[in-house]
Formats: structure tokens, sequence, C-alpha cells
């Protein structure tokens, strides 16, 4: 049996690849990233948002996206809102309709959610001029007001958006 052992493999050694046996060449390695001036990374041919731990509306398109959403800008002019000192950007999100406030910083967006029932999303004892009965949802200097929205729907735009804007590189 150990005869039959060394046999084999001095079969298989006398089969083997010779030294001077041409190797196929290496695969290429993958492209590095493209590397802006500040040392940030980023993928060639995609537009980036500004990275600024704030709030912006391409920040908030892309995390719609991320979360399953389809978001289509509403054309026209959206009415200011009271209680708001921004005026609202609108998307319509399947049968909903969501209305964005974006504000330069949160401590803005604070002192106008102070004089809002959140609940109507408008003053105390004034009477909401939505359309039907809003769900109102607010992160960083962003605040929201999605109408016409069912249960799971309502749950996963707060998720969305209470995650937080991108952070600052």
């Amino acid at each position: 049996m150990k005869l039959r052992i060394a046999a084999v493999a001095m079969i298989l050694a006398a089969c083997g690849r010779s030294d001077d046996t041409e190797l196929p060449p290496p695969a290429p390695a993958p492209a590095a990233p493209i590397v802006q001036a500040g040392g940030d990374s980023v993928q060639a041919g995609k537009g980036d948002c500004p990275a600024t731990g704030k709030w912006a509306l391409c920040s908030l398109e892309t995390r719609l996206r991320r979360s399953g959403f389809v978001a289509t800008l509403i054309d026209g002019d959206t009415p200011a809102r009271a209680g708001f000192s921004v005026k609202p950007v609108a998307y319509k999100l399947g049968r909903g309709r969501l209305e964005v406030f974006i504000y330069e910083n949160a401590a803005a967006l604070e002192k106008d959610v102070a004089g809002i029932d959140t609940l109507t999303a408008a003053p105390p004892g004034l009477p909401g001029a939505w359309p039907s009965t809003p769900a109102f949802v607010r992160s960083g200097n962003l605040a929201a007001v999605f109408m016409d929205q069912n249960a799971r729907q309502a749950e996963r735009l707060v998720l969305a958006i209470t995650a937080g804007a991108p952070s600052a590189r």
C-alpha cells in the first residue's frame, strides 16, 4: 500500500507545472476612489449633497429614496403655513402629501415649534389649513407634515427622518 501511495505521489509530481510555464496575468487592481482637495472621497459621476450635519432637500430626497419612498416634487406655489416662518416644499409620497420645512438651524426651528401644536401642526387655537389630518415630524433643522398617510407609511417616514441628517464629514 505504501508503495502505491509513493508511486501516485511521483506521478503527480511529474505532471506538475514546470518553472518556465507562463502564468496568467494578474487581475487588475480596483480603481481608487476620486479624492477631493479636502480629502473626502467621492464616486465619479454622482452628484453629492453637502454633508454639513444639517438637512438639505437633496439629503431628504436621498433618505426617502433609500427608505423605499417614491417622492415626486409638486410643482407650483405651496402656500405659507401658519406658525412656520419658512415656506414649505411639497412632495407627493404615494397617495400622501409631504410638506417639508428646512430651517437655517435647529434653534430657528425650535423657536417656531414652541408656538405650534404638534397634533394639529398649527398654532394653538387656530385650525390647521391642512387637507387632512397631519402627522408632524421634526429632526434637527427639518420639520415635516405628512397628510393622507396610512399608519405604515407614517411610521416609515418618521423612522427615515428621525434617523437624523447625514453627518458632517
